[in-house]
């Protein structure tokens, strides 16, 4: 949930002033700085990778993927020039 979807439902009332607090405290989550967070649909949602959207998936998706992380490790590496890296907000070659 975005910051204007927090103050339009703390506006309409359907949520109240120390809910909208905390969900914008959760906004404000430091670049770089990466937390978990159990979803509505009790996924697992990661924040802090991109900007607006968390990365969610479910425990065994989750799972799945660290299972998986040398392979996503070597085939980074092994393709490394043709892949763009994202740094500070801005995609870099």
């Amino acid at each position: 949930m975005c910051k204007n979807e927090i103050l339009a439902k703390l506006a309409s009332n359907e949520i109240d002033v120390e809910t909208a607090s905390k969900l914008l405290a959760e906004q404000e989550t430091p670049q770089g700085s990466l937390r978990c967070k159990v979803s509505e649909k009790k996924a697992v949602s990661l924040y802090g990778v991109n900007s607006r959207m968390p990365v969610t998936l479910y425990a065994d998706q989750w799972i799945r993927v660290l299972d998986f992380a040398e392979e996503i490790r070597k085939f980074i590496k092994e393709r490394k020039s043709e892949l763009s890296f994202k740094a500070n907000g801005k995609a870099s070659e």
